[in-house]
């Protein structure tokens, strides 16, 4: 029996600013960083050994699994991979959620934020919020960047990341990832195999560890 701990950081900057996020390299709040510690006694009461550490590139998921590794005293060395990153919201980085509802309507901006291949407008190159003017992105590929996200395309490559270099290991290992809410969501549809339907519903706190249970007897 192996275990996958699927984290997604604790409360963001922007969380707090109900800003669309996305790329954008922001850091946890003061409760953020407690809902992170949290999590990290949640698994500690599990007295779960962890082999593997995952973490997106992105600061407020690399700061919340460094703090949760606190917690278990664990020193061992974490893996930080881009393809766990958050959606990429395209044109409305940066953008509060609530203007945008008063702006475009609810209905729209659900639909933005929840539908399975619905891509906001790009976001300008030149924009500083974009990902090639973000120096934590440096080393990957300018072809692998967006400029906008649905979250299909957020599926396939969290999934095309998780089969290559996670799923062979969760038969001998415990996994813990810490990514974002819309990453978690994509791995959630396909342990899960939920529908397009299920997935537009499901929510995912933050700072809240999701435990897997592997039975690979049966």
């Amino acid at each position: 029996m192996s275990y996958l701990i699927l984290v997604r950081h604790g409360q963001s900057i922007w969380n707090l600013e109900k800003k669309f996020t996305g790329w954008v390299d922001v850091d946890l709040t003061e409760n953020g960083k407690l809902e992170a510690k949290k999590a990290g006694n949640l698994i500690k009461y599990k007295n779960i050994n962890i082999d593997n550490y995952y973490s997106s590139f992105q600061l407020r998921a690399k700061n919340t699994l460094k703090l949760i590794k606190e917690i278990l005293e664990d020193t061992t060395t974490s893996k930080e991979a881009w393809q766990l990153n958050e959606r990429h919201y395209g044109a409305l980085t940066g953008l509060n959620k609530d203007e945008m509802k008063i702006k475009l309507g609810e209905e729209k901006v659900h639909q933005f934020r929840r539908s399975w291949d619905l891509r906001p407008d790009p976001l300008d190159k030149n924009n500083p919020y974009h990902p090639i003017n973000i120096a934590a992105y440096k080393e990957i590929p300018i072809n692998k960047i967006p400029d906008t996200e649905s979250l299909k395309d957020t599926y396939e490559r969290v999934l095309e990341f998780y089969k290559q270099e996670i799923e062979n290991k969760i038969s001998k290992n415990n996994i813990l990832i810490s990514a974002h809410g819309n990453s978690i969501r994509a791995l959630c549809k396909y342990l899960f195999k939920l529908d397009k339907n299920q997935i537009s519903k499901l929510e995912i706190p933050t700072g809240n560890p999701l435990l897997v249970q592997f039975d690979l007897n049966n």
